[in-house]
């Protein structure tokens, strides 16, 4: 099977004119010009020593896209593994990340080295860090680094020669090694190999459309490291948009021929509530993939009314699931209403309950999922692996769901979302879905918090909507009818922002917390 970089190879021999990547805001890679970059960076990688599966972190801001995507496929030229970082964690996560991936060389954006230099200090395995910026640049962080690696400018580091190279490789080499984001504990280095590394198979495109392929997704997640090579499959333009700006979004999708589109659902929730929003002509849109946290279904159903000649799937994956992934035929997005749809093979899903055994439709237990022939591990951590997968290939995702009659999955959240408020299990979700339907709310997060007699209570944070004026009596009164009373939130804070990990997920943890009680009352 060919290797990550090798997609991007075929399109530069087969259609090196065309357009591989467009970042705006910062310019375009031809597919000739994006292979030749990556081809100089696998060289400075060689010529500094790169080991055959030696690995390199990628801490780059969003405006460094374009060094991003060369560096990514220069690094697995040059044999090595990529590790896409995530430059908004503290510097004490990111040593967590560089002590447990032992990288030899840095490839990181100027603006981010203060955050860096203190992981970069303490990392003995590190040689040679990158500096995207100018020679002041390079110099200025030098002193930064206190001597602790080689320094160099991205120009110098980059070498004259840039005919195409590979070195040689397996298909069960370490392509990536992506961590997870953490919105509780430590976070875990997920192995991808080269042969489980994109959710399409590497090889020759025939044609290349110049459609565009939008995404607004940080490059050091999963989603986001897997839209730099499904575009070049398809035949597509991957188009990047550095920062999400819900404006910039419907702009782009009326005025480019964009086909196909991710967003995160937090995105969908700002899409909703821009002015923009209905009257922005979005027909050119074939397909709008929403993942990475659950929906509520009136958000989703809202967000489809509005384009009208596209497919809209919530589909459901993980990054230790890896290209694994549930979603919805068009057909039966009315019919199956919160449903992620169902899983595309060779994707299996079980349900199970508390005591490991498979419960019948409609039963809510926890979500495994196992992909035939592709299953990941967390690096170099054993014991993490022997408990998130089963000795034969079960996935443990931690999440809740149910499936229907015909196997239709719905995801319920996570086992930490089950509010247990005096003996009652409250799926939090059900919840959230109700208070989305409310006029003026922009985003709700319900957790659990505690109290002295029910041992659990019911909290939910709102925020709302520009413009739109609520108090939490407003939202209790909205809700009384619709929920069961032992469901209706004790507690109800108007907030300007939910707390979130960059793939937009809820930190409900860092929620719980600020909306604990402060005494007995």
């Amino acid at each position: 099977m060919p290797l990550v970089s090798d997609q991007l190879r075929y399109l530069a021999e087969d259609h090196p004119d065309a357009v591989g990547y467009r970042v705006i805001g910062r310019g375009e890679l031809t597919n000739a010009q994006w292979s030749a970059q990556a081809s100089r960076v696998a060289r400075g990688l060689l010529e500094r020593g790169l080991a055959r599966h030696g690995r390199v972190a990628l801490a780059l801001e969003p405006a460094d896209a374009l060094e991003n995507l060369a560096a990514y496929m220069g690094v697995h030229k040059a044999g090595g593994a990529t590790v896409p970082t995530n430059i908004r964690l503290s510097p004490d996560e990111l040593r967590v990340i560089f002590d447990t991936a032992e990288p030899t060389v840095v490839i990181a954006s100027a603006s981010l080295l203060d955050r860096l230099a203190p992981a970069i200090a303490v990392t003995d395995s590190l040689v040679h860090v990158v500096v995207v910026g100018d020679a002041a640049d390079a110099e200025a962080a030098r002193e930064r680094v206190a001597g602790a690696a080689n320094v160099v400018a991205w120009d110098d580091f980059l070498a004259d020669d840039d005919s195409d190279l590979q070195v040689d490789l397996s298909d069960d080499d370490v392509a990536d090694i992506l961590f997870t984001s953490g919105t509780t504990g430590r976070p875990k280095g997920v192995v991808a190999r080269h042969n489980r590394a994109t959710s399409v198979e590497i090889g020759r495109t025939e044609n290349h459309t110049g459609l565009l392929w939008l995404h607004a997704s940080p490059l050091f997640t999963f989603a986001g490291v897997s839209f730099i090579t499904v575009p070049l499959r398809l035949g597509m333009t991957g188009l990047y948009l550095p920062r999400f700006d819900a404006g910039s979004w419907l702009e782009i999708v009326e005025r480019d021929p964009v086909v196909m589109g991710f967003l995160v659902p937090s995105m969908v929730e700002l899409m909703i509530q821009h002015d923009d929003f209905g009257t922005r002509d979005l027909s050119g849109l074939m397909m709008a993939a929403i993942g990475s946290a659950p929906i509520a279904p009136a958000t989703l159903r809202r967000f489809h009314g509005a384009l009208p000649n596209a497919t809209v799937s919530n589909s459901y994956s993980m990054t230790e699931a890896g290209q694994a992934y549930c979603v919805m035929p068009p057909e039966e997005f009315h019919r199956r209403e919160g449903s992620v749809g169902l899983p595309v093979p060779p994707l299996e899903i079980r349900i199970l309950d508390e005591e490991g055994i498979e419960v019948g439709p409609d039963e809510v237990g926890e979500i495994e999922l196992r992909n035939a022939g592709k299953q990941r591990e967390y690096w170099n951590n054993p014991e993490a692996t022997a408990e998130a997968w089963t000795e034969d290939g079960w996935l443990r995702t931690g999440d809740l769901g149910r499936r229907d009659a015909d196997g239709f999955l719905y995801i319920m959240g996570r086992k930490k979302d089950v509010i247990i408020r005096g003996g009652n299990n409250i799926h939090a979700k059900d919840i959230e879905d109700v208070l989305y339907t409310m006029p003026g709310v922009q985003e709700a997060a319900v957790v659990g918090i505690p109290h002295q007699v029910l041992g659990e209570d019911v909290a939910a944070a709102i925020v709302p909507a520009p413009d739109a004026t609520l108090t939490p009596d407003d939202v209790l009164a909205f809700v009384a009818d619709k929920l069961a009373d032992y469901k209706v939130p004790r507690r109800v804070a108007i907030v300007a922002q939910l707390p979130r990990n960059p793939m937009g997920k809820v930190l409900k943890h860092v929620l719980s917390a600020q909306l604990a009680p402060t005494d007995d009352a």
